[in-house]
């Protein structure tokens, strides 16, 4: 089996990603390979860009497919969190449906304007390993332009003009819509509790 296996989504911060994770002492291995992907002990589904662009990659790798039916504990980061879902209004794109719900655009305001980016506070964490160690006042790095609602699945909202799903988990497919990668020390608890699961 292969350690940690980053879906290769063609962002940007798939480097990145790798390098917190050496941070941490673990290796990770950027992949597009359903069969290396299938047997990975854990894998990051980072996005950046379009929900639509997204899915047509993963649809063309093969791993639209294999997605849902993984065992092993997945990572949604931002857009990958996003994918997790039924629906995304980006595109009116049908995403993996891991999760229930409509990812939709945020509402723009002079206060508040979209994309969401910069550092921002989780308003709730639910007690879950996911989440372990957390100081409740951690900031977190977001840059998104949609979002998903609060639901069943949701471990901590964020708040910008309205609560938003921050944090979830349904079984061993968890995603966050902040980058820990970014997210200096309180980004790294969250990877290091992953590699935990």
């Amino acid at each position: 089996m292969t350690g940690t296996v980053i879906i290769d989504s063609g962002g940007a911060n798939l480097a990145s990603l790798q390098f917190a994770f050496e941070r941490l002492g673990a290796t990770a291995r950027v992949s597009a390979d359903a069969h290396e992907i299938a047997a990975a002990e854990r894998v990051v589904l980072p996005g950046v860009g379009s929900a639509s662009e997204a899915m047509r990659r993963l649809r063309a790798a093969g791993l639209a497919r294999l997605l849902p039916t993984l065992t092993q504990p997945v990572l949604g980061i931002c857009l990958g969190m996003q994918l997790l879902f039924e629906h995304s209004a980006e595109g009116e794109t049908e995403c993996l449906a891991i999760l229930p719900g409509v990812v939709r655009r945020l509402e723009p305001s002079v206060a508040r304007p979209v994309p969401h980016m910069g550092w921002n506070r989780l308003t709730t964490l639910q007690s879950d390993p996911l989440l372990a160690g957390l100081d409740p006042q951690s900031y977190f790095y977001f840059v998104h332009s949609y979002a998903a609602p609060l639901g069943a699945f949701t471990l901590a909202p964020v708040e910008y003009g309205e609560r938003l799903s921050a944090v979830v988990r349904r079984g061993n497919f968890c995603g966050v819509q902040f980058h820990p990668e970014r997210s200096a020390a309180s980004g790294a608890r969250v990877l290091a509790n992953f590699l935990s699961l």
